[in-house]
C-alpha cells in the first residue's frame, strides 16, 4: 500500500468541522415562546403573570449559567444527540503531542485528531540495525457529559523498514485498537486547574508483522492534570501504567510525561515535553534486551528496570476557538535508546 494513500483519511475531519457548534437557535426559539406567553391579555390574572415572569427568569438564568461554565449542557447542544461540546473554560490550553498514545489531555473534549509520526530506529539496535517506521492514525474523543468522555487513542496503520531484513523483514499492517473512558475529577477555571483519571483497553487485533496483536491485550490506567503557570503559559502532566493481561506475552511499563507551553504571540505556542518510560516487568515472548516504546510491546525477556527519558521540542497553532495544528521533534536523552533514534510528529485537532 503506498504510504501517501493513507492521508485521504484526513478528509474525514472536514465532516466533523462542518458540524454545528452550538444549540442557541433551539434554545432561543423556545425562550421566545415562553416570553410571548408572558404578555398578559385582559383575562389573565396577576398570579398567572407572575408565574410566567418567573418561568422566563428561570430560563434566562439557566442560559447564563450554561454560558458562564463554558459547556452547553442542554440536549440542543449535542451533536447527533449524544456528543456534548468540548469544555471551553480552558480554551487557551493546547494538547501535548509526544507520547501520543498515552499522554492524555485532562480536559473533557469532543474531537477528531489525525496524527502522523516518522520514526527512526538506531543503527546500534541489535535486531533492526537501523531503519525507520511510519505511523498514521485518527484518534477520537467524545464528551458524553460535562465530566465523562469516551477516548479512542490507538488505531491506524504502521509501515516498518528494517536495515536487517534477514532478521526483521520489512512489513506493514494495522495497529491494535485501544479505547476507554476518562473522568474529570477536579475542574477550577479560575485558577486554572483541571485533573482527570481514566483507563483504556488495547485489543490485540493488529498485524503481527509490525509487532501488533500479541497476547490477550493490555489495560492502561492513568491520571492527568493541567494548570496555568502565567497568563500565557501552561503545564500538563500525566502518569500511568501499561498492564498486560498476559504478562508472558507483553512487558509492564510505567511512564510520566510533562508538557510546558508558552504563547509566544496570539494563538502561536512553543512547547517543551519530557517523557520518562520505566519497564517494571519483562515479558517472556522474545529474547531481547530492548522494548518497543509507546507503539510496540514486544514482551522482551530482559527489560525489567530499564529506563528511557525523551525530550520533545515543537510548536502549535490554535485556530478557530479550540482547533490546533502541531509539529514536534523527539529524541532520547538517555544513553539507552531501544528502538528510538528520533521521531517527528505532525497532528491536527478539530473540536466540537
Amino acid at each position: 500500500m503506498p504510504r501517501c494513500h493513507t492521508f485521504c483519511f484526513v478528509a474525514a475531519v472536514v465532516c466533523f468541522a462542518a458540524a454545528p457548534t452550538r444549540g442557541e437557535g433551539l434554545f432561543d426559539s423556545r425562550l421566545a415562546r415562553i416570553v410571548s406567553m408572558s404578555e398578559p391579555d385582559v383575562e389573565q390574572t396577576s398570579a398567572e403573570s407572575r408565574a410566567v415572569e418567573f418561568a422566563t427568569a428561570v430560563g434566562n438564568s439557566g442560559q447564563a449559567a450554561l454560558c458562564s461554565c463554558g459547556i452547553g449542557g442542554g440536549f440542543g447542544d449535542r451533536l447527533l444527540g449524544f456528543i456534548s461540546p468540548s469544555d471551553r473554560a480552558f480554551s487557551d490550553f493546547v494538547s501535548p503531542i509526544t507520547n501520543p498514545l498515552f499522554f492524555e489531555d485532562p480536559r473533557t473534549l469532543s474531537e477528531i485528531r489525525p496524527i502522523f509520526a516518522q520514526h527512526w530506529i538506531p543503527n546500534s539496535n541489535p535486531a533492526f540495525s537501523g531503519g525507520d517506521a511510519q505511523y498514521f492514525a485518527v484518534q477520537a474523543r467524545v464528551a458524553l457529559t460535562e465530566r465523562l468522555s469516551f477516548i479512542a487513542n490507538k488505531d491506524g496503520y504502521i509501515w516498518m523498514n528494517s536495515d536487517n531484513p534477514a532478521v526483521i523483514p520489512d512489513d506493514e499492517g494495522w495497529a491494535d485498537i485501544a479505547a476507554g473512558l476518562k473522568y474529570n475529577v477536579i475542574r477550577n477555571p479560575s485558577l486554572p486547574l483541571i485533573a482527570s483519571v481514566g483507563g483504556t483497553f488495547e485489543v490485540p487485533c493488529g498485524s503481527g508483522g509490525v509487532f501488533q496483536g500479541s497476547g490477550d491485550g493490555e489495560f492502561h490506567l492513568f491520571g492527568t492534570a493541567g494548570a496555568g503557570l502565567t497568563d500565557r503559559s501552561h503545564w500538563l502532566s500525566a502518569t500511568g501504567f501499561r498492564l498486560p493481561t498476559n504478562t508472558s506475552q507483553r512487558s509492564q511499563m510505567w511512564y510520566w510525561s510533562n508538557h510546558v507551553d508558552y504563547e509566544v504571540i496570539d494563538t502561536w505556542y512553543g512547547l517543551v515535553e519530557l517523557n520518562w518510560f520505566h519497564w517494571m516487568q519483562s515479558g517472556d515472548r522474545l529474547p531481547l534486551s530492548f522494548e518497543g516504546g509507546d507503539l510496540f510491546n514486544l514482551g522482551s525477556t530482559g527489560v525489567a528496570g530499564n529506563d528511557i527519558v525523551t525530550l520533545g521540542l515543537g510548536g502549535k497553532k490554535r485556530f478557530g476557538e479550540m482547533n490546533e495544528i502541531g509539529l514536534a521533534y523527539e529524541i532520547p536523552l538517555t544513553e539507552r535508546k531501544d528502538v528510538l533514534q528520533s521521531r517527528l510528529y505532525l497532528d491536527l485537532i478539530i473540536r466540537y
